[in-house]
C-alpha cells in the first residue's frame, strides 16, 4: 500500500512517500542534488514499487526545500537531520522494522555515508557517490583520464591527430596538467567517505560516468575494499531500461541476500 507521510524535521515539515509491505528490512531511498523523491525519470518511484513487491517495505522523502518539502535547501552536506528524521518517520509508520538499509545516488550517496549511522540506518547501498571537490566545471581529473587514455587507445583518435584534427600538443600538455593536478593535496571529502565506510557497504558504480569513475579512483589510491557492482552504462542515473533492471537487481541483491543487517 502506498501513502504519503509528513514528518517534522527542524521545524519544517518533510513529505516521504511510503510502499508499506510485511517484510522487516526496509529500504529508505535518499534522493540527491535538487532532485525530488521521485527520482529521475520517475526512477526511484518504479524502483520503490518493484521492491515493495517483492517484499521490501521502501520509504522516500523529499528533504527540506526540495520538492513538497517546506525550509531552505541548504544542500546534501546539511542533511544529516533530514536523514533522521526520515528514518524516524519510517520506522514509526512501519513499527516491525528489524533494519533500515539507507540507498542513494551521487551526493545522496555521501550524505549516507557521511550521516547514515548516526541516523540510525543499519547498512548502505551507495550508487556513484560523490567523493570529489571542485572548484571549477570540469570533469574531476580520474575521468578526465579516463578520457583520454580512452581516445588514446583510438586508432580514429591517431588518425584525427595526423590529419590536423586534434592538436597532439594539446592533448599532450592537457593530460600533464590533469596528472599534475591528481597527485596534488589528497581530497579532504574522499577522506573523510572512505573512513566512513562500513566494509558491508555495497557500492554500484555506472563504469562510463564521471562521478563513478572518481569514486573508483579513490577507493584505489586508498586502499579500499568493500564491495562494488558495476554497471556497464555512462549513465549516472541508470536511465536506459537495462541500467534500471540491472540496478534493482544489484540492489535487490545486497537486501535479500544479506538479512544479517
Amino acid at each position: 500500500m502506498r501513502q504519503l507521510i509528513a514528518f517534522p524535521c527542524a521545524g519544517e515539515t518533510l513529505v516521504g512517500t511510503l510502499d508499506a509491505v510485511s517484510g522487516t528490512t526496509g529500504l529508505l531511498i535518499v534522493s540527491g542534488g535538487n532532485e525530488i523523491r521521485i527520482g529521475a525519470h520517475r526512477g526511484m518511484a518504479l524502483l520503490g514499487a518493484r521492491l515493495a513487491a517483492a517484499g521490501t517495505p521502501v520509504f522516500r522523502f523529499d528533504r527540506r526545500g526540495i520538492g513538497d518539502s517546506s525550509g531552505e535547501n541548504k544542500g546534501y552536506a546539511a542533511s544529516a537531520p533530514d536523514i533522521a528524521a526520515a528514518v524516524r518517520a519510517f520506522r514509526e509508520a512501519v513499527p516491525h522494522l528489524t533494519a533500515i538499509v539507507g540507498f542513494g545516488n551521487c551526493d545522496a550517496a555521501t550524505a549516507l555515508a557521511l550521516f547514515g549511522h548516526d541516523a540510525g540506518v543499519d547498512r548502505l547501498i551507495l550508487a556513484n557517490p560523490w567523493v570529489v571537490e571542485s572548484d571549477d566545471d570540469l570533469p574531476p581529473a580520474a575521468a578526465i583520464r579516463a578520457h583520454y587514455a580512452e581516445r588514446l587507445r583510438d586508432p580514429r583518435a591517431w588518425l584525427r591527430a595526423l590529419k590536423g584534427g586534434v592538436s597532439v600538443g594539446k592533448l599532450i600538455s592537457g593530460l600533464k596538467k590533469v596528472s599534475e593536478k591528481s597527485s596534488q593535496v589528497e581530497n579532504a571529502l574522499a577522506d573523510c567517505v572512505f573512513a566512513a565506510l562500513s566494509p558491508a557497504t555495497t557500492v554500484i558504480l555506472a563504469t562510463g560516468d564521471a562521478t563513478a569513475i572518481a569514486f573508483a579512483d579513490a577507493a584505489r589510491t586508498r586502499g579500499w575494499t568493500g564491495a562494488t557492482v558495476e554497471i556497464d552504462t555512462g549513465s549516472h542515473s541508470f536511465a536506459r531500461k537495462p541500467d534500471g533492471e540491472a540496478l534493482y537487481q544489484a540492489i535487490a541483491s545486497a537486501i535479500f541476500d544479506d538479512r544479517s543487517c
